[in-house]
């Protein structure tokens, strides 16, 4: 009975997870005051919610017909982001891959250029491209292909790293060349994670192609920030009505795509 009683755990002390509630209080409590979070403001506007709310519970429908041709315009810039970013981050997820390409120093520097890429925000690319090359599709189509270029990359060369070793000791043995192995030791086992990751980074521009039109960079989202500036609720509620049917479809399409290739 004694050494069943040893085997047993020991209950965790409870004042520990009173001691980490009431840091996290504090912290939360510290960090709204330094961002000067006034909840009783938010509280007090309540009734300009409500008013921005029935006015966007009547949509203007007959918008439709106007919206048609920027929300295909944000379908366009997802995919040719999508597309180009995958292209280029094929050929640097196999470099970056450390059981691929043995040079450490080609590894480490292809990482932290991939990591830098990672780390500027879409919306800053966007701003800066649209300064670069002006207002419209392109400054968008460039962002999200180098957003996509990141995300794709890091993911695809971390697939590539967990592959079966097996083909690939074969082919050294017989005396295949580095581009015989990646051809038919390696894309043959991460073509479908490639596939699975480009479905995923597309679902993710379609979103964000909205927000980059916001500031310029072409899309419906040039449309919502005018319609919001001209507080034109209705036709705002129309373009998220939209954005949502056409978000939702895409993301159900790609899911069911996705399962079939893994």
């Amino acid at each position: 009975m004694k050494e069943n009683a040893t085997l047993l755990p020991k209950p965790k002390s409870k004042w520990k997870n009173w001691l980490w509630l009431a840091i996290f209080i504090v912290a939360l409590l510290y960090s709204s005051d330094l961002s000067g979070v006034d909840i009783a403001s938010l509280l007090t506007n309540g009734n300009q919610i409500t008013s921005i709310l029935s006015k966007m519970a009547h949509p203007d429908w007959a918008y439709i017909t106007i919206i048609i041709e920027p929300l295909l315009e944000t379908i366009r810039m997802a995919v040719l982001g999508t597309t180009i970013g995958a292209i280029v981050a094929l050929p640097f997820s196999i470099l970056a891959a450390r059981n691929i390409i043995k040079n450490r120093i080609i590894n480490a520097v292809l990482r932290f250029v991939l990591n830098i890429i990672r780390t500027i925000p879409d919306l800053m690319l966007a701003a800066m491209f649209v300064a670069i090359v002006g207002i419209g599709p392109v400054a968008g189509i460039i962002t999200l292909a180098i957003f996509s270029f990141g995300m794709i990359s890091k993911l695809f060369y971390e697939a590539i790293e967990t592959i079966d070793e097996g083909p690939i000791e074969a082919m050294t043995a017989a005396g295949a060349n580095k581009w015989q192995i990646i051809r038919f030791a390696v894309v043959p086992q991460v073509s479908s994670h490639f596939f699975s990751y480009f479905l995923y980074a597309f679902e993710i521009n379609v979103r964000a192609s909205t927000v980059l039109g916001y500031i310029g960079a072409g899309g419906i989202g040039i449309f919502l920030q005018r319609s919001l500036s001209q507080f034109r609720y209705d036709r705002t509620s129309i373009i998220v009505i939209v954005i949502f049917v056409v978000v939702l479809i895409i993301d159900t399409i790609s899911n069911k795509l996705r399962e079939r290739l893994l």
